[in-house]
């Protein structure tokens, strides 16, 4: 006991404190789009993009930068290749919303058509009729305790992200979130991967055992959009084309902070991220 006792007081305490702190310069962060121009359009971002997040719009010789997080696996290519400075990295892990629109970035001045004209080639109408979900932040029920189902439809990358938020180092378990094995005792769902047609029915029956409220949390870029499955044989869309979505976490996979952050969003703790576009050499 002596010994056990003498070891930890010499490691101290491994948790961070401030949770979602700035990310140092090794971590490869999601894109953003600055104010740079980006000329006449040269494509080279849509054209590398293997998951077609990326869209350029000719508005009158101007070209227009559509960019979807819901899409983005953070491959950094896109960041490679813009010549002119228009797409480059955001260093934050503060990147959930609640809301999937949030997640589309444009430089266009007609925002909402845009990020119309982004989703509508993407987002398949829901496929199961069920009651759109609404987390009312003025009343939430889950300010001080959330306990999470996790369905995996995925490669289990992001199950093991979900793991590692709950180490010492991040302690997701501080904020009164726990991990639960049956949906009946759960407040929300979290869905990783991209919900193939042998995941909809089991999915679709987790959530109908649950209680309301309820909270649903596409965690990834394959549960929100389908990342490189979408569109494919296996229907393989993400959460939001089964059930109402409350909170999306993009990523793939994302950090264990992007997951506190997404949780705490969820409880009402802190702040979705909008989107905007940073300054950049123009």
């Amino acid at each position: 006991m002596l010994k056990l006792l003498n070891y930890l007081l010499s490691t101290g305490i491994q948790t961070i404190i401030d949770p979602c702190p700035t990310p140092d310069n090794e971590w490869r962060g999601m894109p953003a789009l600055t104010d740079s121009p980006c000329g006449s359009g040269c494509n080279a971002c849509v054209e590398v993009c293997p998951t077609g997040a990326i869209s350029v719009f000719d508005e009158g010789g101007k070209a227009d930068v559509a960019l979807d997080l819901g899409a983005c696996i953070q491959c950094g290519l896109c960041i490679d290749m813009c010549p002119t400075g228009t797409i480059v990295e955001n260093k934050t892990f503060r990147v959930a919303t609640n809301s999937r629109e949030d997640l589309v970035l444009t430089t266009s001045a007609a925002r909402a058509e845009k990020v119309e004209a982004v989703l509508g080639k993407i987002t398949p109408p829901r496929k199961v009729v069920v009651a759109d979900g609404e987390l009312d932040t003025g009343k939430n029920l889950f300010t001080e305790s959330l306990h999470a189902r996790v369905v995996s439809t995925g490669c289990s990358a992001c199950d093991a992200e979900i793991g590692a938020s709950g180490n010492p180092v991040f302690d997701l378990e501080r904020f009164g979130v726990h991990i639960v094995a049956s949906p009946r005792f759960a407040d929300a769902l979290f869905v990783t991967g991209p919900v193939g047609k042998a995941m909809q029915n089991p999915l679709v029956r987790c959530y109908g055992a649950m209680a309301e409220p309820r909270v649903v949390v596409a965690v990834g870029t394959c549960a929100i959009s389908g990342g490189m499955h979408k569109g494919g044989y296996a229907d393989a869309n993400g959460a939001n084309a089964i059930l109402p979505v409350n909170i999306f976490i993009p990523g793939c996979p994302p950090h264990p902070w992007s997951i506190v952050h997404g949780v705490r969003v969820a409880m009402g703790k802190m702040e979705p991220y909008k989107p905007q576009i940073l300054p950049g050499n123009k």
